[in-house]
């Protein structure tokens, strides 16, 4: 039976909606971007969206792939490290809820945040304090951690420490896991290019990229950029947001579209669009028809504030699925 074993930072997803983005500019924040921000700065943050409508969810991209995974049945785990704090017993509560082996590590330190502030046109942009997450190293990792798993996805967030995520990524391999890699936003890309480009080459099957991740990785773009990535793994997956995606396996690419959505929140479109893509795949389906899965999920997650998606709309996806299926 497949089981995938997601690794990531463990944080809580704080979603606040933006009427406009005069607070982006206020705190230098790059629209879209993922900001890596301390503790004062996080507590700036929080104060600046006090008044605001928020939500909360656990989040970070590998939680919130395996988060969908297990909603599509999979038999999932998580590593990662909390606090032992409000959150952190939140993190490891939503974790159990849904059928996820967490497997938790506790630091004394306050649990991991990200806000996410959403402008008007749906986009994103983090403020993410690592708290607790930060602190998962590589003497972390053993090598019974992989043992019962097949399949091993991993965010791109925690290239910036490198020798936990080689380690991680050494021990999944010589495990015979399948591995793939959600690369991080486009900045952490940039500033940790020649390590992921070895750690790609090296260990990873299946790599996730959005267009910006795509051309800091590859100084290319669209489907030169996809070509570029396949060099390096056996799936390249190049997401387009709105167009849709470019798959290419080997010598062959794919393209798939979208289904319609009114998109009010981008958080965890991609992550759920690798849940969908994994699920195909370990389901033996043909890669366009994976695409096609990863599609109907992430078309469906843009439609709710955050990356978790209520028992109703999952249970639409399980009718397409069947019908995708047969």
């Amino acid at each position: 039976m497949s089981k995938v074993l997601g690794m990531g930072n463990a944080l809580v997803d704080i979603l606040a909606r933006m009427d406009n983005d005069d607070l982006l500019t206020k705190l230098n924040f790059p629209k879209g971007s993922m900001q890596l921000v301390n503790a004062e700065t996080s507590a700036i943050v929080l104060l600046e969206i006090a008044n605001h409508a928020k939500e909360m969810a656990s989040g970070g991209s590998a939680a919130n792939t395996i988060h969908g995974l297990s909603c599509l049945g999979v038999a999932t785990g998580f590593f990662g490290k909390v606090g032992k704090d409000e959150l952190g017993a939140f993190f490891k509560k939503d974790m159990t809820a849904n059928n996820i082996e967490a497997k938790l590590l506790e630091s004394h330190n306050d649990s991991g945040k990200a806000v996410a502030l959403i402008s008007p046109d749906s986009e994103r942009t983090f403020a993410t304090y690592l708290g607790a997450a930060v602190e998962l190293c590589a003497d972390d990792v053993m090598r019974d951690l992989f043992h019962g798993y097949t399949h091993f996805h991993i965010e791109g967030y925690l290239v910036y420490n490198q020798p936990l995520i080689e380690k991680a990524l050494k021990y999944a391999k010589e495990a015979n896991l399948i591995v793939s890699l959600d690369l991080a936003s486009y900045n952490v890309v940039e500033d940790n290019h020649a390590f992921l480009k070895d750690m790609v080459g090296k260990y990873v099957d299946i790599l996730f990229a959005n267009e910006e991740e795509a051309k800091a990785f590859t100084q290319k773009e669209h489907k030169e950029a996809l070509d570029e990535m396949a060099k390096d793994c056996n799936i390249a997956v190049l997401k387009l947001g709105s167009e849709g995606s470019l798959i290419k396996h080997f010598e062959t690419t794919f393209e798939v579209g979208i289904i319609p959505a009114n998109s009010v929140d981008t958080t965890g479109a991609g992550d759920l669009y690798a849940a969908g893509f994994l699920y195909g795949l370990i389901n033996l389906l043909p890669i366009d028809k994976c695409g096609e899965i990863a599609a109907l999920l992430s078309g469906n997650v843009i439609e709710v504030i955050g990356p978790k998606m209520e028992n109703h709309r999952w249970d639409k996806i399980h009718e397409e699925l069947k019908k995708m299926r047969n």
